[in-house]
Parts: structure tokens; C-alpha cells; sequence
């Protein structure tokens, strides 16, 4: 039997060259050399190793080294086809036990042997799930090293970790015992703070913590996802909040959203939309640089998503990188990469902090990835571009009750990642008849380039609400200058649709108003949303292959280096098919070495792979249990270089194949005592 089909798989979407240097800049981590202590790698972000053992002339030896399996659906199992494995393990340390450690989607703790993959010690949480989304998730943990503990003191180095129940969670890093002087004997329950925060979140599904916390000078941060973005203008706020990582008190909040005319952010906001609207959440990763005391906060559109006539304006720091002071929450820039977003375009990819070759000195940045395939490359201190960002004019012509921003900003370099502009002309099918059917479904819709406004007689979107770039983020190599991320390719249709024609749903259902979904009434406005993936009848894309790319981009010049497929559709197509590069339904992103590999799963073929840093070529590849979503992490132990990948399935990819696979890949004893 077939799986469902790239129709199925698909709906996640919607998840000259310089000289290389000789000198590598510091990492923004002192811990992460070989060890890899950070989700990100380090705190700010790289995916980068400078490990080399295994590189581009012995990457086709990689074996499997060992597998590990949660177990954990027979504890949810009603939650299994809703809830992939997306973790990416950290390595602690040999002073903190030297462990590694990941999370499962019912937040389980688990410290593992690096070397063989057995259990050393497990903390479970006990969530309740009837506090807690459909969906379980969880990206990963964070460790802390309390300098000012003593040596051998309990919790000295800690392991911390959010909540789908929205709480917060801190272990023993070498034993696995709750930290009692955390919180209430190791935990905090944030729930009170988020049900006092306006607007509140109406049901307990609304939000939940996935993605790690950070942790910057002692302070504890932590965003949220928000799932009634898509159907509430008044979705719960979308607060960052931040704790003392040693005690768990309180210390801080940051709303992206003003809730009086004084706040900074007020700008245009009035006082009704400062009163009714959430959102502009951080939902992905967080990134610290502790020598500025700064973390810096990739938000999301405001609520709602599709129709901004509730929240007039540019909606100043939603869809932006802000730049807080860890110590007081306080804004030290912020750079908006869209004003008044009704397309979905959240941020969504970690900031990466990283040293970038500018006027032949390197100048601490921050990179900026995005759903519309534009990367934005920031002065980390200022916040200012280092390439010129243009504000270009856009179309302002929407729906009744709504006003556009009249200019979106563009960066002059790097160019878009991938094409934006959609015609009946770029239609593309399987038959003739396929891809007239296509033209014809784009012709029928409003369409054109980047920002064509949302319209009640449909409207498409390329990219799609998924990217372009996503969470899977990206990874730097320094000694190249190179950026490597992957990247999505596929268009939605979509449309408004006037409320009263949708009859209301019962309960919150997180279908509604989802690609594929039946339309979803959007609370608060006078629309409901309807949206599909742009396929022809043969339920393949309406978009020219390759429908996931993998690409290089020279930050020193700005410029694209190269651009391959990503991934191979037979496991997926609707009818047989030869294992073309077409490209993949892909969501995960990639991680770098010093010995010129990039290691990325991704893609929805069920497969790991191996490209050469310098010019994309695939190297290797390796057939996994299920395809692999989280980004893969590399360290050595025991003078063995390892890279381990979660491979869980993803429900949009094929609900029928999410499992709980942990696997590890190293070279050949045998071959590693011959060079030796």
C-alpha cells in the first residue's frame, strides 16, 4: 500500500565565491567546541562542529553505531499520529555527567550513554494532556552550569526544560533528580501568569512551551507556541517570559503587543487593538550572546492570521527580531522583517549569531531567516542591516476593512532564496491536462509577486505560509562564509470567505482553516479562511520541481554559491515514480562540520544525507526507520566521531509512519584503527 501521497505530505510546508579565511572567529559558546551543549550547537545558533574525523573522502563508510526508541505512545497512544519526534540531543560536558540528552514529546528527560545509546537516567514530568495541545512536542533541552554553586553541590549543572502543560522543569544534569530549590521541588507552573496575561488564552489548548528555554546571565527565557492564532483575533498573548534559573522566581515579561499608549512598541497600535490583540509569539528557538547580556527574539505575525483590520498599522515588533536585555527585558533594538503580516510569515527560524567578513574585518551579525525566502544579515549590536534593505512598494488593494502597509522591506543582498513570483505561465503538471488544469487554478486567483493581499475571490501564495526557510533554521560555516539552509517550494490557493457562510464549530478545532481543512471562521473579523495546497489532479504541485531545495549562500558577498535538490518524491507521489530529485516535502534544517560535510534529514524520503559543504554535491545517504524532522547534531566520544538524528515521521508527512527512533552514525572501528 502507498503512503498517503505528497498531497498528505505536502501540508507540512505550510512548513563569485571569497577565499576561505584561515583564522575561525570564537564561537558564541564557550562550550560548544566538541562537545555539542547547545540545541543550536551553541547559544547563538551556527549548527556548526569543528570536528573533521569524518569529512568528504570518508563519509560513504558511515554505518549505523547504534539506535535508541523512546517507547513513549503507549503512554499517549491516542496521541500518536498527531505527535513526532523532533528532538535534537545535546552532549553535557564530562563535568556534568557527560550525558546525552534530549526530550520526547510527553517531555520525558532522558540521559543517554553517547558511546552506545543506552538509558543512564530518565525524568518524567507526568504532563496532563488535558491541559496540553493535541499535538506533543518538544524540540529539546537546555543545560546550566551554576558558577556560583559549589563543585559536587546538587543542581550545580542542571538541565532545563518547558512544558506542553506549560511548565517549567529543572533536573539534576548528572543524576536526574528535580532541583528542589527550583520552583516547587524542580518545577514552576506558568499556567497562572499566562491566565492573567490579556488576552487570555480561552481553553487550555491554546498554547505550550516546545522549544528549549535559554538561559543568559542566570535568567531563564522562554517563548510559547500559540495555536488559535489562525482562528481568534483576541489569541492568547504572545508574552516571552523570563525566570531566575536558579530559583524559578519570576523576573520579567515581554509583550511584542502593547497594552498601553506608553509602551515603546504603542507606535501606531490603537487602544482597541491593544486591548483585544495576542499573538507575535516567539515560537521558535531563542538566541543569547551572554558577553552583551542580550537575547534576541524571533516573533510571529499578530493575531489573527490572514485579515489585520482588528490590528491597524505596521504592528511594530511582530514579525521581528528583538533584541532584549537579558537582565531586565528591555528592548535594545528590534528589525521588522514584515509590517502588518496577513500571510502567516512569522519568524521562523532561530537568529543565528555569527561573525560575518564585512569591509575585510568581522562585524558580529545576526541572520535572519524567513518564510518568503529572504535572509536579512543585522549588525547584532545595532540591529542595523549590513547589505541596504529597500522598502519597496506593495499592493495595498484588500479586502474591505483592511489597510495594507504600502512598502515591505527587501534586502538588496543576499537575493530571495528561491522565486516568489507566481503566473499562469509557470504552471506545471505531470500531463498536459494537469498542467492546464493549474494554469487555469492560478489564473482564476489573485497572483503575482511577494505580498499580492489576501482577496474573498482567492489569492495565491508563493511561498506558502510554511516557507521558504523555516524552524529547521540554518547552519554557518565560518571558514567558508557559508550559510546553508533548506527551503520550501510550494504554493498555496487560498481564500476569504464571509463568516455567516461557515457554519461554527463546536469546540476549538485546529483543522479549521488549515491547508486542506474545511474553512475556518476567524473569530473576532468578519472572514473565515479556506486554504489548499496548490496541486492539479493528479494531486502533484502546480510549481515546477524541485519542490525543496538545499542552498549555499557566501555571506561575506552576499551572493548564492549553489542551489541542489532536496530529496527524492517516490516514497510520497500518488502514483509510482522513479526516485527523482524532484525535491522532497521537507521541514528540519542542516548542521556544518570543519571536515566540509553538511548533514541534513529533512525530507519526507526517509532518508539522512551527506552534501560537500563547498559545492552541494550529495556525498551519501542512509535509508532511516521513518523520515527525520529535527535537525541532526555531531560530537566525538571516546576518539569516534558521531551524528545523531531524531526520526520520528511528522503528522502531515504520513501520520501512519511517526515512531521513536533516536539513530547514530560513525565510521568503522576497523577504519578508524587503520589511519590511526
Amino acid at each position: 500500500m502507498r503512503s498517503p501521497g505528497i498531497l498528505v505530505a505536502i501540508l507540512l510546508i505550510f512548513a563569485p565565491t571569497l577565499p576561505a579565511l584561515a583564522q575561525t572567529p570564537k564561537p558564541v559558546s564557550d562550550t560548544a567546541q566538541s562537545d555539542w551543549a547547545h540545541v543550536g550547537g551553541n547559544q547563538g545558533g551556527s549548527r556548526y562542529s569543528p570536528l573533521r574525523q569524518i569529512d568528504r573522502k570518508n563519509v560513504w563508510q558511515l554505518e549505523r553505531a547504534w539506535t535508541w526508541r523512546h517507547g513513549e505512545f503507549a503512554k499517549f497512544p491516542e496521541r500518536r499520529p498527531f505527535s513526532g519526534f523532533h528532538a535534537t540531543p545535546i552532549l553535557l560536558p564530562e563535568i556534568a555527567g557527560g550525558g546525552l540528552v534530549l526530550c520526547t514529546p510527553g517531555n520525558r528527560i532522558v540521559a543517554l550513554d553517547p558511546g552506545t545509546g543506552e538509558e543512564r537516567w530518565s525524568f518524567d514530568p507526568q504532563i496532563t494532556t488535558s491541559k496540553a495541545p493535541q499535538r506533543l512536542k518538544c524540540l529539546g533541552v537546555t543545560y546550566w552550569h551554576d558558577v556560583a554553586a559549589a563543585a559536587g553541590q546538587p543542581c550545580a549543572h542542571r538541565i532545563l526544560a518547558g512544558t506542553n502543560d506549560r511548565r517549567l522543569v529543572a533536573v539534576d544534569a548528572v543524576t536526574g533528580e528535580p532541583c528542589a530549590k527550583f520552583g516547587t521541588n524542580g518545577q514552576v507552573d506558568v499556567n497562572p501568569l499566562f491566565a492573567s496575561t490579556m488576552p487570555a488564552p480561552p481553553d487550555p489548548w491554546g498554547v505550550q512551551f516546545s522549544a528549549p528555554p535559554v538561559v543568559v546571565n542566570g535568567v531563564l527565557v522562554i517563548g510559547h507556541i500559540n495555536n488559535m492564532k489562525n482562528q481568534f483575533a483576541s489569541a492568547p498573548s504572545g508574552a516571552v517570559r523570563a525566570f531566575d534559573a536558579r530559583s524559578g522566581e519570576f523576573r520579567w515579561s515581554f509583550d511584542p503587543v502593547p497594552r498601553n499608549k506608553e509602551a515603546p512598541q504603542a507606535g501606531d497600535w490603537t487602544p482597541e487593538s491593544m486591548a483585544t490583540t495576542g499573538g507575535a509569539n516567539a515560537w521558535s528557538l531563542l538566541s543569547v550572546d551572554e558577553k552583551r547580556d542580550l537575547v534576541f527574539i524571533p516573533t510571529s505575525s499578530a493575531s489573527p492570521n490572514w485579515f489585520g483590520g482588528t490590528r491597524p498599522g505596521d504592528n511594530r515588533y511582530a514579525n521581528s527580531v528583538v533584541a532584549l536585555r537579558g537582565s531586565t527585558g528591555k528592548v535594545v533594538w528590534h528589525f521588522q522583517t514584515i509590517h502588518h503580516d496577513v500571510w502567516d510569515w512569522d519568524t521562523p527560524a532561530q537568529p543565528m549569531l555569527v561573525d560575518v567578513l564585512k569591509g575585510g574585518r568581522r562585524v558580529p551579525a545576526v541572520v535572519v531567516l524567513t518564510k518568503q525566502s529572504l535572509v536579512f544579515v543585522l549588525d547584532r549590536e545595532t540591529g542595523k542591516p549590513l547589505f541596504p534593505v529597500e522598502e519597496r512598494p506593495v499592493p495595498t488593494d484588500g479586502v474591505a476593512g483592511e489597510t495594507l502597509s504600502k512598502t515591505q522591506p527587501f534586502p538588496v543582498r543576499p537575493p530571495p532564496l528561491m522565486k516568489t513570483k507566481l503566473t499562469p505561465d509557470d504552471a506545471w503538471g505531470l500531463t498536459f491536462w494537469d498542467q492546464n488544469r493549474c494554469r487555469d487554478l492560478i489564473a482564476g486567483a489573485r497572483h503575482g509577486d511577494l505580498f499580492t493581499p489576501p482577496s474573498d475571490k482567492g489569492w495565491i501564495m508563493f511561498p506558502g505560509s510554511a516557507g521558504g526557510m523555516n524552524w529547521g533554521s540554518g547552519a554557518y560555516d565560518a571558514e567558508r562564509n557559508l550559510l546553508v539552509t533548506s527551503l520550501s517550494r510550494i504554493g498555496l490557493y487560498l481564500k476569504l470567505v464571509p463568516r455567516e457562510t461557515v457554519p461554527p464549530a463546536e469546540k476549538f478545532d485546529p483543522t479549521r482553516g488549515a491547508p486542506m481543512g474545511p474553512p475556518g471562521i476567524i473569530e473576532g473579523t468578519p472572514w473565515a479562511i479556506e486554504q489548499r495546497i496548490l496541486l492539479g489532479p493528479t494531486m502533484m504541485p502546480c510549481t515546477s520541481p524541485p519542490w525543496s531545495t538545499l542552498v549555499g549562500v557566501d555571506l561575506a558577498a552576499g551572493e548564492i554559491r549553489w542551489s541542489v535538490p532536496l530529496g527524492t518524491i517516490d516514497k510520497l507521489a500518488p502514483v509510482p515514480i522513479p526516485p527523482l530529485k524532484w525535491g522532497a516535502p521537507v521541514t528540519g534544517g542542516p548542521i556544518v562540520t570543519a571536515g566540509g560535510i553538511v548533514f541534513i534529514g529533512a525530507t519526507g524520503d526517509e532518508r539522512l544525507r551527506a552534501f560537500d559543504t563547498e559545492t552541494g554535491k550529495e556525498l551519501w545517504s542512509t535509508r532511516l526507520p521513518t523520515s527525520a524532522h529535527a535537525n541532526p547534531m555531531t560530537y566525538q566520544h571516546d576518539g569516534r566521531q558521531y551524528v545523531v538524528i531524531a526520526a520520528g515521521s511528522h503528522m502531515f508527512i504520513n501520520a501512519k509512519t511517526i515512531d521513536d527512533y533516536l539513530v547514530a552514525y560513525a565510521l568503522p572501528r576497523k577504519y578508524l584503527d587503520s589511519v590511526k
